[in-house]
């Protein structure tokens, strides 16, 4: 925007009334390469050059403005007597009395006509302008550079759209440079000293005042207007679209809604017809059952009557024509239906006398006996068998007796013997769902009333999905499990070390033909694969580490070997720590099995440095398989003495094997490979050596990892706290569930800032033990707790929530939302032995935590510990703790198994639900 004031006008006005008109002609003369006629005069005509006109002051009242035509100065000899000088400038006279301003009278040239001035001044206007006069400054400028029309003012009827819509003149605010930038306007920068015009212009400019916005600027105003407006029509357009189809979506959700309505009604209106139908049936069926027990007891009353009054009459003729002699023999063969027998009788229409449980049916020609029927599974007795009436039984109606046994939101439908609740999955049925003495029948799609067997005995009790077997069982038995309990044996002096090593005393009270107790160790009677798990507890001041191991003793022709064993580090305080010892082995008659606990050195004496703590339940638990299970046993070392300061994945050799077909390790020796699918119950003990502060502070993770078609998935994890240069052990056990080509690799996990020393002896410190298991005869379920739920702060005998990772087998599930103990219970469907693996990780304050397996039968069935463990205090400076156990024992149909935790002085802070918390159960048949 370009400000022009009046005193730049008047400056201006001022200057161009000082040329003189003078008049040149020629080619020399100005305006002659555009043949325009125009005088020349002043400085610039050829010929001459004058000086500078003097300047003039105009007077107050008079306002300037641009002439039709420009003026210059030329020299006095170019003027011509035929064209007089012309007045450049027309001056506006304002009236001061009335402020109205008087146009001053047009000076023409001398010596010329109306017309011929008319048509001279015609030519003397700018053809770039049109008809437009030029004001002020703008006459002398170029016409390259002569700013447009401006947008005059005009109010009235007389005023045409054209003149009111011309666009704003943009005028620059240098017009005195312009002036010296071009000669022609006559006044040079050469004459003037550098400046265009001479002077320093000062122009006291307001704003908001004189500013006139250019032609491009307006342009774009209005192109911007009119995008605002197709913008806003835009808008609107989208908005009632959107308005639209709002108004269409509400108009369906309403008619949704309403057929929704519609759907509940029918479907009300059809439970009703249905419970209208089945009170008719249960109606019908009872006044069936009355008529037909009432017609029966007519026909044979009737029945009874005339054979009664035949033989009554058949008596009296033969009585009057028998002799005496016969009397006799006619009163043993006639029975007095009124008195009572004292020996069986003949029944009247049957040959024989019917034996116990058996009725005499009159229906058949000729009457005879029959076995009376038993009532089938799913009905109750309505009246015994008698000797002339078969046993009378009625369907059980569960869905009436319990009628939340489908759930409050699932129909029930009452079947004979059994129940089908509508829209409930065959998965969910196969899981368990019909509950206790009920087994889902697949051919049926219905839940079936389990057999009772009738006092027989049942060779195979009902399952989830398969009825009672009743008969004899067979002799062959597929696993079996047993429990002991084990002390230290009391010191023969104050003195007694366990340096050469100590044997634990093996105690039990419970007897079995698979192997004896005798003095403290186990022997072996029958071939088999046996696991072994023991719970260990101590308080040891012992120097450097106790291990505790397991040994298996053969015959006198072969040598012993180490099975398994733990490192139990030297504690900085002496508080107590829990370990866990496993292993699986082959085994045959006169094998002795031995606990072992060992001393690297002589400084630990028995009766001063070991304080055991007394767990509650059977330490040690065994779980034996006959080889009719097809299960194969392998046992493995780790072969290198290695340094690792990260990972570490270890190295096998294969020490002993059942069956190397089914139980191979892979190439590079670092995995185990399954030929067949089945179950895998593994246990991994690694000795190790640490150093670092790191090393106790983060600890040390052992893993489990299955690989299958190359893609690995973790099975199982456990933690391990660590130690300062220190010797310590690390152990993982569970159970999986594999596919023939599966392989099973371990990897442990320490700081990065960590230096750690693996070991590899024939101690049995570091090996892998395992027994794989068709998945016929077993299955396998793996969990960790709960992420919400789980107990904290002073805990006492808080049961643990679990959330289940692996899916769902027919013997085992996690009992769901709605059930018992949602969420806590571990529910056997199928009667088998069991073996369970707990690792817990946590973070607490307590003097003693003990973690104890609960097993109930049933829900409502009183709850017994089956296994515990024991651990103290956190050691100083780790982040977090470890406690675990494991245990077998017999499951039945429908038998609970669930976790407890307790503190004892101390709280309980964090139990993580990641890497160091699981649990695996191991089912195995009977």
């Amino acid at each position: 925007m370009v400000l022009v004031t009046p005193v730049l006008l008047l400056l201006l006005s001022w200057i161009s009334t000082q040329t003189v008109a003078e008049v040149c002609r020629g080619t020399h003369c100005y305006g002659a390469e555009t043949s325009d006629p125009r005088p020349c005069v002043g400085a610039h005509c050829p010929g001459g050059r004058t000086s500078r006109p003097p300047r003039h002051h105009h007077p107050r009242g008079a306002q300037i403005v641009a002439g039709q035509h420009h003026a210059y100065p030329g020299s006095p000899r170019a003027v011509s007597e035929e064209y007089p000088p012309v007045q450049p400038l027309r001056v506006r006279h304002t009236d001061s009395s009335s402020g109205t301003r008087l146009r001053a009278p047009e000076v023409l040239p001398a010596g010329c006509t109306d017309a011929d001035c008319a048509a001279l001044v015609k030519q003397f206007q700018p053809t770039t302008n049109d008809t437009r006069e030029c004001k002020g400054i703008e006459c002398r400028l170029p016409l390259r550079i002569r700013p447009k029309a401006r947008a005059k003012s005009c109010v009235g009827e007389g005023c045409s759209s054209e003149e009111s819509q011309l666009p704003p003149v943009h005028l620059s605010d240098r017009a005195a440079q312009f002036m010296g930038d071009f000669p022609e306007l006559g006044y040079p920068s050469s004459e003037l000293g550098g400046a265009p015009l001479g002077v320093q212009l000062t122009c006291d400019i307001k704003p908001g005042e004189n500013e006139v916005p250019s032609e491009d600027a307006l342009i774009l105003h209005l192109q911007l207007a009119k995008g605002q407006e197709k913008l806003v029509e835009a808008l609107r357009t989208q908005q009632i679209i959107i308005r639209d189809l709002q108004q269409k979506l509400a108009d369906q959700q309403e008619a949704l809604l309403s057929q929704q309505r519609e759907i509940l009604d029918q479907q009300r209106r059809m439970y009703e017809q249905m419970d209208v139908v089945k009170n008719q049936y249960g109606l019908l069926s009872d006044t069936v059952k009355q008529v037909s027990f009432q017609g029966l007891q007519g026909e044979l009353q009737s029945y009874f009557e005339s054979h009664l009054a035949g033989l009554q009459s058949q008596a009296r003729s033969h009585l009057q024509k028998s002799y005496a002699v016969h009397k006799m023999d006619l009163d043993s063969k006639t029975m007095d239906v009124v008195g009572e027998a004292h020996f069986p009788q003949p029944l009247l229409g049957c040959p024989t006398s019917c034996g116990q449980e058996e009725f005499c049916d009159f229906q058949k020609d000729p009457p005879k006996c029959e076995k009376c029927t038993m009532c089938p599974p799913g009905f109750f007795l309505i009246s015994q068998c008698s000797p002339t009436a078969d046993r009378m039984c009625q369907d059980r109606d569960e869905c009436l007796e319990v009628p939340t046994i489908c759930g409050e939101r699932v129909k029930c439908l009452n079947t004979p013997g059994g129940f089908r609740c509508l829209g409930v999955s065959e998965r969910e049925a196969v899981m368990g769902f019909c509950g206790h003495d009920y087994f889902y029948n697949q051919e049926l799609q219905e839940c079936q009333a389990c057999s009772d067997c009738d006092g027989e005995p049942v060779s195979v009790t009902c399952t989830a999905v398969t009825d009672s077997v009743c008969g004899q069982p067979s002799e062959s038995q597929l696993s079996q499990s047993w429990g002991a309990n084990v002390g230290i044996p009391h010191a023969r002096n104050s003195g007694t070390h366990i340096f050469p090593g100590l044997q634990l005393n093996i105690r039990s009270k419970e007897k079995i033909d698979l192997l004896s107790n005798e003095v403290g160790q186990l022997t072996f009677l029958q071939h088999g694969l046996v696991w072994l798990d023991h719970n260990f507890a101590i308080k040891h001041s012992c120097r450097n580490f106790l291990q505790l191991g397991m040994r298996l003793n053969g015959s006198q022709e072969e040598e012993g070997r180490d099975l398994s064993g733990v490192r139990i580090e030297q504690p900085d305080k002496k508080y107590f720590q829990g370990v866990s010892v496993s292993s699986g082995v082959e085994v045959e008659p006169n094998h002795t099995f031995t606990l072992l606990l060992k001393s690297p050195n002589q400084h630990c004496n028995q009766s001063k440095d070991l304080h055991v703590y007394d767990i509650a339940t059977n330490s040690l638990s065994l779980l034996w398989l006959s080889h009719d299970t097809g299960a194969v046993a392998m046992t493995a070392q780790m072969s290198l003495l290695t340094h690792y300061q990260t990972n570490y994945r270890p190295t096998f050799r294969i020490t002993s094997v059942s069956d190397p077909y089914m139980v191979i390790l892979t190439h590079d020796n670092r995995g185990v490979r399954f030929t067949e699918s089945g179950v895998v119950k593994f246990v991994l003990q690694q000795a190790l050596y640490s150093m670092g502060h790191t090393c106790i502070r983060e600890g040390f993770s052992l893993i489990a990892y299955t690989n299958r078609n190359g893609t690995g998935q973790e099975a199982m994890q456990a933690f391990k706290t660590g130690v300062n240069y220190r010797d310590t052990s690390i152990t993982l056990s569970g159970a999986v569930s594999v596919a023939g080509g599966d392989t099973l690799s371990f990897e442990i996990t320490s700081p990065s800032q960590c230096n750690i020393r693996y070991f590899g002896d024939s101690t049995g410190i570091s090996m892998l033990s395992l027994i794989w298991i068709p998945s016929a005869v077993s299955s396998a379920l793996t969990a960790t707790v709960s992420k919400t739920g789980l107990p904290s702060g002073a805990v006492r005998n808080k049961q643990l929530s679990f959330q289940q990772i692996s899916p769902d087998t027919p013997q085992v599930h996690l009992s769901r939302q709605g059930e018992p103990n949602s969420r806590k219970n571990f529910v056997f469907h199928e009667k088998g032995t069991a073996n369970i693996a707990l690792n817990l990780k946590l973070i607490h304050s307590c003097n003693i935590v003990k973690l104890t397996m609960q097993k109930a039968l049933g829900p409502g069935g009183t709850a017994a510990p089956v296994a515990q463990q024991v651990s103290g205090s956190m050691p100083e400076g780790s982040e977090w703790a470890s406690i675990g156990l494991r245990a077998s024992f017999p499951v039945q149909n429908g038998t609970a198994v669930y976790v407890t935790l307790d503190c004892i002085r101390g709280r309980v802070n964090q139990i993580t639900h990641k890497g160091g918390t699981n649990i695996s159960i191991l089912w195995v048949a009977v």
